[in-house]
């Protein structure tokens, strides 16, 4: 089979138009068009119905769709491997969501790295819906995120949990809340759809408190930006416990416990069911799941 057409085919279908699959492919529409009767010619079957609305699949279209994900994939992950083969360079292309990303994951990177000299680390944060989508695209091929965000293609590991606490820089602030007085205080929050955020939702939610019920003030999508935003003394937050250990330990931050509320945050490891791990990729999933991460 065609690799090239199949490739031609499959961009079609995904983004249902020929002529927006043929920018993508720097094709001319013809020349798309003549890629797409080629593979159909190949395997003697109509695998397309176009329309004024895009393409649909035909039966035999959508055998062959489900197929071209996984085919489309080994092909790139043999490109990969022959081409570290030859250059002697492993490359690791990570994404991880922000609260453990900024702070706890590079430490762990340190010391995979050492474990590993011959290993390339490319490494990027975002927020966990966004580490999902670079998987999806392929531009990374591990991801770490705060919450099991597993969907159709995309498969989760559990890395362990941490507390999300209500923090301050005010040491004279009364140590603990009640609901209805969390509602008052001034919050800074993460932007919607982080990881962090979600989990604070889901625990307010079973209090039957909504996320517009609380006092924030504006959003970040940075963990240390809400971190140095609290430390200065400009409100309140909900971090991660292993983002603020040291500003916990030297008293710049001071924990506040909100009565009957408690949050947690999961972690998970995640990663494209259809593309087999490489030898090295394999070998961070299991470092990080192993003792020996040592988050910072």
């Amino acid at each position: 089979m065609n690799l090239q057409n199949l490739k031609s085919f499959y961009t079609t279908v995904k983004l249902n138009s020929i002529s927006k699959a043929a920018k993508e492919l720097h094709l001319t529409q013809p020349g798309l068009s003549m890629q797409l009767q080629a593979l159909e010619k190949e395997l003697d079957s109509n695998l397309l119905i176009r329309s004024n609305r895009g393409v649909e699949l035909t039966e035999a279209g959508k055998i062959l769709f489900d197929y071209a994900d996984t085919l489309l994939s080994l092909q790139s992950n043999i490109q990969r491997d022959l081409s570290n083969f030859k250059t002697s360079t492993k490359e690791l292309f990570l994404g991880a969501c922000k609260s453990i990303g900024e702070h706890a994951l590079p430490c762990s990177i340190y010391i995979f790295k050492q474990q590993h000299q011959d290993i390339m680390i490319n490494f990027n944060t975002y927020n966990s819906q966004e580490v999902i989508t670079r998987l999806k695209d392929k531009s990374i091929n591990l991801g770490i995120i705060q919450e099991d965000l597993s969907q159709e293609g995309i498969v989760t590991e559990l890395i362990g949990e941490d507390p999300l606490l209500l923090v301050t820089s005010s040491a004279n602030h009364k140590k603990e809340l009640s609901l209805e007085e969390l509602l008052t205080v001034p919050l800074i929050s993460r932007e919607k759809g982080s990881g962090t955020q979600r989990a604070i939702e889901k625990a307010l939610h079973k209090h039957g408190v909504k996320s517009e019920d609380l006092n924030i003030m504006y959003r970040l999508n940075s963990m240390e930006a809400i971190k140095s935003s609290v430390v200065s003394g400009k409100g309140m937050a909900f971090i991660p416990k292993l983002t603020i250990e040291r500003e916990l330990y030297e008293g710049t931050l001071q924990v506040i416990d909100v009565k009957d509320l408690t949050i947690n945050s999961s972690y998970y490891i995640a990663y494209r069911e259809k593309q087999p791990l490489s030898i090295h990729e394999e070998a961070f999933k299991k470092f990080l799941k192993s003792s020996e991460r040592g988050f910072c």
